[in-house]
């Protein structure tokens, strides 16, 4: 596995989104250890709400090639990533997380009880509000962005992709008729073939604002 030794900044500014790739395999630890990565990613509660389905072979290669309207990005990269966002988890078992929080000396059994009570009703009243689904999607999008930066490390390329059916998705990771997961995003990874330069970014003074958003500001201009 060929590491590039980038710092954080050197990664985020160097990374781009990379639609064709070399067909040359990413190596069996490397991929390891970006999935390794992208699992550290924080979750609401930690609940880890989110996983992960690696596609390698062609025939489920083909199938997201099809489910995203035959982008090239799935037929060429070696392998596409399934962002799976788990809205129910948080009605699963969680003892071996709260087990895992108190061998690494992160919480003890008082902190555990006050933390699963305040989960649950936390959960409960998203699920009142419809928000579920909403929580899970931004909690399977954070670990993404962990593995683009990793990945750019690497030296490997990503393509976060957008455009595809979530039911044609489903069907090709054999989850076609659990209406309790959600797609949050395809992501390709290998080598790129091609080289893409930074589009660049608008000034940081036209998307930050401090304390208020400059919206209404902004809508009284075009007027």
């Amino acid at each position: 596995m060929t590491i590039h030794t980038l710092s954080v900044a050197d990664a985020i500014r160097t990374r781009r989104t990379v639609r064709h790739y070399r067909p040359d395999p990413v190596p069996e630890d490397a991929l390891a250890s970006l999935l390794e990565l992208a699992i550290e990613a924080p979750t609401s509660w930690n609940l880890q709400d989110r996983s992960i389905v690696v596609v390698t072979d062609d025939e489920g290669r083909d199938g997201l090639t099809w489910a995203s309207g035959g982008q090239p990005q799935p037929q060429e990269a070696p392998v596409v990533l399934v962002f799976v966002a788990e809205p129910q988890s948080w009605r699963d078992d969680h003892s071996d997380v709260y087990d895992q929080a108190r061998r690494n000396g992160a919480w003890n059994d008082e902190f555990i009880a006050m933390f699963s009570a305040a989960s649950r009703a936390f959960q409960e009243d998203l699920d009142q509000r419809g928000l579920l689904r909403e929580y899970a999607v931004k909690d399977a999008m954070i670990a993404a962005s962990f593995l683009m930066l990793a990945a750019t490390e690497m030296g490997l390329a990503t393509s976060p992709m957008n455009g595809w059916d979530e039911a044609k998705v489903k069907k090709v990771i054999g989850i076609e008729d659990r209406d309790d997961l959600a797609i949050a995003l395809l992501m390709s990874v290998g080598y790129p073939a091609e080289e893409r330069r930074h589009p660049g970014r608008r000034a940081v003074e036209r998307n930050v604002f401090y304390e208020r958003h400059a919206a209404q500001e902004r809508a009284a201009h075009r007027k």
